[in-house]
């Protein structure tokens, strides 16, 4: 730490904190923080793994709680981007309800403010993976002033999970059987909106406590299959319609032709079957002009 606050003592300012720093999402929010000239700290379990230069980093596991304390000092606002999905983990759901207490109450103690969440769009239903992000948000409500609930569709661009299923889908079967949550409406949003839109409500003085953050296109996967082989020059894949084939089923086959790890992949489909569609837009300033979902891919 002592190399860290001599950095931010020079600096004069207070850090905002980014959880999860270097996976996909923390990463690029990282990068969009340092570019708007906002002081910013990362931590993760890893810290010598946060690839922005020149962000101080630390170690800190929301888990057990270890150096939570250190990261959260000074801090006015703090970005929660942890969630156990793809873990070793058993119960994903039971590990990040105890991470969210863990966190909440070091924030607490430390005096934070405003702990900006990012969830996911759609009501919980028979998700149990949707479900847990909304019982995550409730449970940081419950700690700190100011909880913003950002909730986002599938966020577009290579590293975001749902992204990667429908992406190897398209370049790994010319044929597919066709699952009934193919039909399901979404409203997929690029990685590029979705770090700006958190960006900027770290630095506003008045949020509200939901944001919801959709694309430009309300579409069904079909559709995304077809338009995502389309953009990338891809033969266009032969959909086969399988009613009977339950979001269960159809992980197993998902497990079996794409890379995605399986403890993502399951969850993940059985939370498709949600419509994830804004119902209530962002404020202005946040989420003006999205990207459809043609020019988020292919700004990847």
């Amino acid at each position: 730490m002592d190399a860290v606050t001599e950095i931010e003592r020079v600096s004069g300012e207070q850090p905002l904190l980014v959880t999860g720093a270097t996976g996909y999402v923390g990463t690029k929010l990282i990068a969009e923080l340092v570019r708007r000239g906002l002081p910013v700290r990362a931590m993760a379990r890893r810290p010598e793994r946060v690839s922005v230069a020149g962000v101080p980093a630390v170690p800190g596991d929301v888990t057990s709680g270890e150096g939570l304390r250190e990261a959260l000092a000074g801090c006015v606002t703090a970005f929660y981007l942890i969630h156990s999905m793809g873990s070793d983990a058993e119960d994903f759901a039971e590990r990040d309800r105890r991470a969210a207490h863990t966190f909440g109450a070091a924030a607490q103690d430390a005096g934070v403010g405003r702990v900006i969440y990012l969830g996911g769009l759609g009501d919980a239903g028979d998700s149990e993976h949707l479900a847990s992000r909304a019982e995550v948000a409730e449970i940081l409500a419950a700690y700190v002033p100011e909880l913003v609930h950002v909730r986002a569709a599938m966020i577009v661009g290579p590293g975001s999970g749902s992204f990667e299923i429908l992406r190897h889908l398209v370049e790994r079967l010319p044929v597919m059987l066709s699952p009934r949550w193919l039909e399901t409406r979404t409203q997929p949003v690029a990685i590029g909106d979705v770090v700006r839109a958190l960006a900027e409500l770290a630095s506003r003085e008045d949020v509200p406590a939901e944001v919801q953050l959709g694309g430009a296109d309300v579409l069904t996967y079909r559709d995304m299959l077809i338009r995502y082989a389309a953009v990338t020059g891809r033969r266009r894949p032969r959909i086969l319609p399988v009613p009977f084939l339950t979001p269960r089923l159809s992980s197993h086959w998902i497990v079996l032709v794409t890379p995605v790890n399986g403890g993502l992949v399951r969850p993940l489909v059985e939370g498709l079957r949600t419509e994830t569609v804004v119902t209530a837009p962002p404020p202005p300033g946040i989420n003006d002009s999205p990207l459809g979902f043609d020019d988020a891919v292919r700004a990847g």
